[in-house]
């Protein structure tokens, strides 16, 4: 056995962002600890085969064919002993991270059976309603759009209702409906397009089509970080306002902000039903990305994820200081997790969509949101003449922005500027 000294590789399955090596690099100089930054990813998955660039910042690069199980253990062998963690940052790799969990049986890691339970989303609704039917809404499984279904929905759930398929994030074809009619139609195009979006973002498992009751109320996440023994240490909750309150027939995250502005009752309702929702789920040695919604009725679970939340990294570290990639680690090495609380700045996520979908034939405003006294970071997905889709069509955003400042008012003037500044166009 390799003496544990040695045993200093962090192996992240799919991919690593930079922020992560970055995070990971400076920790290393501060705590005067030296690790190796590892990949495992599938030889057949071309979504995010590494380039030179990536394979320069990281230390070891494995490659394998993760659906066969004498290639995962022979690619684990030669480093098995060297292992100090493993961990899995993308929701589009959660699948791929279930299946090398039982070839690395002496690190801290959550189940594969609880990834699959938090990664498919009615085998999720299904361990929610179990635990506690008060902190999830009522559902239904949909194969068809016959008039018979479409009968039995409105007869046990009503309207309005949300249509979302299992096993995708980022609000991908996730619908409301009003009435049967829009209903119909809405089952009709998920059908038609959901293999193909599967097939694009890596969706998870066998594609299948929820229909469950319209939660109408404010929309929190937070983060968290379990124990091997089922411990739950909550990070402060992230205020999202959809796509829905700007005036878009969509749910895709338009702005999460931290702090939320949430008084103490509030928060400690959110923060235990967020706990009932992971140890619904049996999670533990992980990380963990709860969302909720804030209803007059009470808090319920929108979905709970085995990861951290996208860029709650960067909001967390400006609010309050919180280096939620490290925590990620000690929690599964196990060392004890560090959770700010102290508000330091405000911060806020921007994702900016075209109004209409069609091909993008004007984006300005970029240069000049560089120049703004908030501004920290930006990433453009779309130029000119890409087609630019809804979420709930299967799309992704124009771009997304970064904002933090130490004044919320300066924040909310910035965030404004911005809205005034940018011009999006397209054309069918």
């Amino acid at each position: 056995m390799t003496s544990k000294t040695k045993q200093n590789i962090i192996l992240y399955v799919g991919k690593v962002p930079p922020y992560i090596i970055a995070a990971i690099r400076k920790y290393e100089k501060e705590a005067k600890r030296k690790f190796r930054i590892g990949l495992l990813y599938d030889v057949k998955d071309k979504r995010n085969t590494p380039t030179d660039e990536l394979l320069k910042q990281i230390d070891i690069a494995l490659a394998c064919n993760t659906l066969s199980d004498k290639s995962i253990q022979e690619t684990l062998l030669p480093v098995e002993d060297e292992l100090l963690a493993i961990s899995c940052r993308g929701e589009d790799y959660i699948d791929m991270f279930a299946r090398i969990i039982p070839f690395v049986p002496y690190l801290r890691t959550p189940t594969s059976e609880s990834l699959k339970w938090a990664s498919d989303k009615l085998s999720m609704r299904r361990r929610l309603y179990t635990y506690n039917k008060k902190i999830t809404p009522d559902y239904m499984v949909v194969t068809n759009t016959t008039t018979e279904t479409l009968e039995r929905i409105e007869q046990k759930l009503g309207f309005p209702l949300v249509v979302k398929p299992t096993g995708l994030a980022a609000s991908r074809l996730v619908t409301i409906c009003f009435h049967k009619q829009e209903l119909e139609t809405t089952l009709k195009k998920v059908f038609k397009k959901i293999n193909s979006v599967y097939q694009e973002t890596g969706g998870n498992w066998t594609p299948q089509v929820l229909v469950e009751q319209f939660m109408d109320g404010e929309m929190y996440s937070i983060d968290g970080y379990v124990s091997a023994r089922g411990k739950v240490q909550l990070t402060p909750l992230v205020h999202i306002q959809t796509g829905r309150k700007i005036g878009f027939d969509d749910f895709f995250g338009y702005i999460q902000m931290t702090p939320s502005g949430l008084n103490t009752d509030n928060v400690k309702a959110a923060r235990n039903v967020a706990s009932q929702a992971v140890h619904a789920l049996a999670l533990r040695s992980t990380s963990v990305h709860i969302e909720l919604m804030k209803m007059e009725s009470g808090w319920k679970v929108i979905e709970i994820a085995a990861r951290q939340g996208g860029y709650r990294h960067h909001l967390y570290h400006y609010s309050f200081g919180i280096n939620h990639t490290i925590n990620d680690i000690l929690i599964r090495i196990p060392e004890e997790v560090r959770i700010k609380r102290k508000v330091k700045g405000y911060a806020a996520y921007m994702k900016f969509f075209a109004k209409k979908e069609g091909r993008l034939t004007k984006l300005t405003g970029i240069k000049r949101a560089q120049e703004l006294g908030s501004f920290k970071e930006i990433v453009v997905n779309k130029k000119i003449g890409d087609l630019c889709t809804f979420a709930k069509n299967g799309g992704t955003s124009v771009f997304n922005i970064l904002l933090s400042n130490p004044q919320k008012s300066e924040l909310l003037a910035d965030i404004r500027r911005l809205e005034q500044t940018i011009e999006i166009e397209t054309e069918k």
